[in-house]
């Protein structure tokens, strides 16, 4: 039977088509007509995250077309486990062709289309490096294309050149795959202007670029924030009276998500507008995109009922945002019913969506319900990473058990992880929020003996916790420290110095030592270290609802932007080149 657990449900005004809730019933709400109450006491009540069937693991029953196809498909499944374990292909398939004499090329050929579509390029590119040296195989011009696609993928750049020139010594002509490849290659390891060079050539002297070169230089100029020249491009396609391609719907999203980038959302808006003018059908990835920028819950959940009534079915990625908008704004419950709208869709939660929702609960320092979401991630085959240890952490110390978090700590070294600067930097910070200044430096010092470099955030804890409970000396001991240790203050730091600040010539000496030679008023910066707590770790994506709870800032979100940045890369515009 599922574990019974009651999590009491707050009011909140419902968004606009608000798919996800059930109406209220005439008469519920006596206090005002417009708040309406979450009734989805059924999910939070009855039992967080009970198991699907859909999750539950089930035995294939497969079809051969005869004993010998069973044992060929058999040989290569144990061949392909064999190669992930050993985590090399070569010395696999060396053994493998000493035991038979000869590799049946079917099998070799179906060993790299599968490692492609897993996107295994390192493992693509060994295989075809070994190959070329066998005299068995006749290495030919596709399998050169495949070869530098896959140094492309991995922007190793001095090994796709390479491949290159052996292709024109062997009279392959050069091509728009190879030339694309190089291209890659270059972004990926970060030459970007030679990776437009190549670009740039082949718009003048060819081959001319196909739709996947414009996704990849688009993105290539995107990731090396390039703005301007990526606008360009697009531009240039859209404005061309007979441009040799149109913009198709991977640019538009690498251009969306540009915007949203740059924190130019009007622009965005703009062009998820302009999709459905030019007849360029949007997907789940447009809407996702769209969602990735909004500020408040309420807009991001009008975005996903817009998407839904649009006909589109949302992935793990527009639940995932959806779960972190309502976990930013403090509604607990409303992010756990979305997680289990996403299974009762049968959508596969993935490890990233489980820390967003494990993340929504250790905020607000609820232990019991985060520990429910750990768990049920070994259940459902999504091993808990050092990010759900970290944020499971931070969970008992929103919740001020320090006795709690110093077990689990001690459980993610038994575990066989290690923990890094964030993870004592949540331990640190919680032992500050305390006042217990013995326990903090306990752990200030464990985490240099094991040779974790102190960052900003953790010196600024320090210095924070120290002014407020000795003196003020001992405060800018601590931001000459940081600063010593090859640290820049950044401006919290400083505000947080001032406002330790109370005589005048402890303000006068603040002022001096960060560079603030006009009159500030201390008196509204806050000295408590827990305010902006979720740019503690650069962990802020701008997300910050101030329209229902005053004490949005109170305690520590471990997930950041930047994370759920990448989720939505990787689901969505960016990874679709």
């Amino acid at each position: 039977m599922p574990q019974t657990m009651m999590i009491f449900l707050k009011p909140f005004i419902s968004p606009s088509y608000s798919s996800l809730w059930s109406k209220s019933n005439s008469g519920e709400n006596s206090l005002n007509t417009n708040v309406k109450i979450c009734k989805r006491a059924e999910v939070v009540c009855q039992g967080m995250l009970t198991p699907r069937k859909f999750m539950q693991k089930r035995r294939k029953v497969e079809v051969f077309k005869s004993a010998e196809d069973e044992a060929d498909q058999k040989n290569w499944r144990k061949m392909m486990n064999e190669i992930e374990e050993a985590g090399s292909a070569v010395s696999v398939l060396r053994t493998q062709r000493d035991k038979n004499q000869a590799l049946p090329k079917n099998l070799v050929l179906g060993s790299l289309v599968r490692f492609k579509q897993l996107k295994k390029w390192n493992l693509v590119s060994e295989i075809l490096e070994w190959l070329r040296t066998q005299h068995w195989w006749d290495f030919n011009e596709m399998d050169f294309l495949m070869l530098i696609t896959a140094y492309g993928k991995q922007g190793d750049f001095s090994k796709a050149e390479r491949i290159l020139g052996y292709m024109n010594k062997k009279g392959y002509p050069a091509n728009v795959i190879s030339h694309t490849a190089l291209m890659e290659a270059y972004g990926k390891g970060g030459q970007y202007a030679k990776a437009e060079a190549i670009f740039r050539r082949m718009q003048t002297s060819g081959p001319e670029p196909s739709a996947i070169t414009y996704q990849i230089i688009l993105k290539i100029f995107v990731e090396g924030d390039k703005f301007n020249e990526a606008q360009e491009v697009f531009e240039a396609l859209m404005d061309m009276d007979a441009p040799p391609l149109k913009p198709d719907q991977k640019m538009f999203h690498m251009m969306i998500y540009m915007y949203k980038k740059a924190g130019k959302y009007e622009k965005a808006r703009h062009l998820f507008s302009l999709m459905t003018e030019r007849g360029i059908p949007q997907n789940t990835v447009t809407y996702n995109s769209l969602m990735s920028f909004e500020t408040n819950y309420k807009e991001v959940a009008n975005i996903y009922d817009q998407m839904q009534r649009a006909g589109l079915r949302p992935d793990v990625v527009s639940y995932a945002l959806l779960i972190s908008a309502y976990g930013k704004a403090r509604r607990e419950e409303e992010a756990l019913a979305v997680f289990e709208e996403m299974l009762d869709a049968g959508v596969r939660p993935t490890q990233k969506s489980y820390n967003i929702l494990l993340d929504a609960f250790a905020i607000s320092g609820m232990v019991e319900q985060a520990r429910t979401v750990f768990k049920s991630m070994r259940r459902d085959r999504c091993s808990p990473d050092l990010c759900s240890y970290t944020t499971m952490l931070s969970a008992y110390i929103n919740a001020s058990d320090m006795e709690g978090s110093e077990k689990f700590f001690r459980r993610i070294k038994q575990d066989g992880l290690e923990p890094n600067v964030v993870t004592y930097g949540a331990l640190i910070k919680g032992y500050a929020k305390t006042n217990d200044l013995e326990k903090m430096m306990e752990k200030y010092e464990e985490m240099r003996v094991h040779g974790i470099k102190t960052n900003q955030t953790i010196f600024t804890t320090i210095m924070d916790a120290y002014g407020r409970n000795k003196d003020f000396g001992s405060a800018v001991a601590w931001f000459n420290e940081m600063a010593s240790s090859g640290v820049s203050p950044d401006q919290k730091a400083k505000n947080i110095l001032l406002s330790l600040a109370k005589t005048s010539e402890e303000q006068m000496e603040a002022k001096q030592i960060t560079g603030c030679a006009n009159e500030l008023i201390v008196d509204s910066i806050s000295s408590n270290i827990n305010d902006n707590d979720e740019d503690e770790y650069d962990y802020d994506d701008g997300s910050g609802d101030d329209d229902d709870d005053d004490d949005i800032d109170e305690k520590e979100s471990i997930l950041s932007g930047e994370k759920l940045d990448q989720l939505i890369i990787s689901g969505s515009a960016a990874s679709q080149t």
